[in-house]
């Protein structure tokens, strides 16, 4: 049968999906990961076999970014394909926040579980504050059929927590590490949980290395003898190789079920390592800043995709590549469209992972309202230049949003450029601002234009502050509870 040719490339997801079995999806998220905190991305010490072997294997992503520079708004961009501040995810959410992931956001396990995937999510979910109670979405209402989460960090701490919830039902003390534990789940469900006849995406968002850290000594030990002296590295360090040790136990299942050569593996971190007075030798790699941060220790991660069916072992690439990318992404390997009735910030990047040419239309762009240090609080990268600004507003203290401050940020201009060519300069080093005057009024517009869009359309939360507001009794109009999935 002869088409028009218009019609060619709307079939073409179709054709593709008909000529092979559509992949398995497996999205690693570390938790405050630095850029250079792994051995495969130029640690001395640390260990990471696992991930080391996956990066052997696949395509090493070496300008990989976060959607955010703090946790849950990145969290919001890998789920939705958005920039975090287009859907009100501000900062990290507190417990009985009002803040979540609205029930009108399309996340990608909701399109890939109407597409015929099986979904779940294990680990951190973090995109609300109303976490397994009536008001707010949960995890099973954002497309996950199955879910072992909790919402924020594991409590008390990395060892025995107590906050874990398996579809809504409260576990209680799980014993060992969180780590051990999520990667147990993730094991369970791939081995005996999920629908066989179905392609799945699973979800695996680890706590490591996220302070409060407690490492199993069987990872700690192996630095102490050369830090005996600085019991934080020693937790540090250890702690990432026990990231690193659950990741390799749910990749082992993969190829136990004979499901590795299927699967893409995504492994990344939701932003730039924590520095802190209880720990604060997490690696930003040589790039500037840390966590919090716009400049690329902030928001530059490591980032390792295999999938042997595509991606050639040993590949390397230095194009940008975001969070936000990760729904249009799988949705084209997938056969399936992104939502078209809203803004989708993301790109595709199929055809890089095939080892092709990729050209982004739109720049990548963050917002962080809580920087630190008078840091800048906007942020676009265009091909390798990159301009930062800063809001002519107060600054929020670091915690829940406070909606006065919202306005201010939403209404305020933006001022105090900085330009930066990171192909010359990835460390930040050299503000081309004054010498670049044509090249900071072109980056200028674009900015402009790209945060009055996400301006326009962040939503305003309650604030704490506000007369009559009370968490327990609040009830969204925009979100309807639903039954657990089954």
């Amino acid at each position: 049968m002869n088409f028009p040719r218009f019609v060619v490339p709307l079939l073409l997801p179709l054709a593709l999906a008909a000529a092979e079995p559509r992949p398995n999806f497996l999205i690693f998220l570390a938790d405050d990961l630095g850029y250079g905190d792994l051995a495969c991305f130029g640690h001395r010490e640390i260990q990471t076999p696992h991930l080391d072997r996956l990066a052997a294997e696949g395509l090493k992503l070496t300008a990989c970014y976060s959607a955010a520079a703090v946790c849950s708004p990145a969290r919001a961009g890998i789920m939705t394909g958005r920039t975090p501040y287009r859907v009100g995810i501000y900062n990290a959410i507190p417990f009985l926040s009002p803040t979540h992931l609205r029930a009108s956001e399309i996340t990608i396990a909701s399109l890939l579980r109407k597409g015929g995937y099986a979904t779940a999510q294990v680990g951190k979910w973090h995109l609300n504050g109303f976490f397994n109670l009536l008001g707010q979405p949960q995890p099973g209402d954002h497309g996950f059929e199955h879910w072992f989460a909790v919402q924020n960090n594991a409590l008390p701490n990395h060892l025995n927590p107590f906050n874990f919830v398996r579809n809504g039902v409260p576990l209680g003390p799980q014993p060992g590490y969180s780590g051990a534990i999520v990667a147990a789940e993730a094991v369970r469900w791939l081995e005996s949980g999920r629908d066989r006849t179905k392609p799945f995406f699973l979800y695996v968002a680890l706590h490591e290395p996220h302070e409060p850290i407690m490492t199993d000594p069987a990872f700690a030990d192996r630095y102490r003898a050369r830090h005996p002296d600085d019991p934080s590295r020693v937790a540090y360090y250890g702690n990432v190789t026990q990231l690193d040790a659950a990741v390799g136990r749910i990749l082992a299942a993969l190829e136990s079920q004979g499901l590795a050569a299927d699967t893409l593996v995504w492994f990344t971190s939701d932003n730039g390592p924590a520095r802190t007075r209880y720990h604060n030798v997490g690696s930003s790699g040589g790039f500037r800043e840390f966590k919090s941060h716009l400049y690329e220790g902030g928001i530059r991660v490591p980032g390792i995709v295999r999938w042997p069916r595509r991606i050639k072992p040993g590949s390397v690439s230095d194009t940008p590549v975001s969070g936000v990318d990760v729904l249009p992404t799988l949705c084209e390997l997938a056969g399936l469209a992104p939502p078209a009735d809203r803004a989708i910030d993301g790109a595709s990047v199929a055809a890089l992972l095939a080892g092709g040419e990729f050209r982004r239309v739109q720049p990548l762009y963050w917002q962080n309202h809580w920087s630190p240090a008078l840091g800048p609080q906007v942020a676009l990268r265009d091909g390798p230049w990159k301009i930062l600004a800063r809001h002519d507003a107060p600054r929020p203290r670091a915690g829940d949003h406070n909606q006065s401050h919202i306005v201010a940020h939403k209404t305020a201009p933006l001022t105090g450029f900085e330009l930066y060519d990171l192909s010359r300069d990835p460390a930040e080093k050299y503000d081309l601002a004054p010498a670049e005057p044509a090249r900071l009024a072109e980056l200028r517009t674009k900015l402009d234009r790209f945060h009055a869009s996400v301006r326009a359309e962040a939503p305003l939360w309650p604030s704490w502050e506000d007369p009559g507001y009370e968490a327990k009794t609040i009830v969204w109009p925009s979100y309807q509870p639903k039954p657990l999935a089954k």
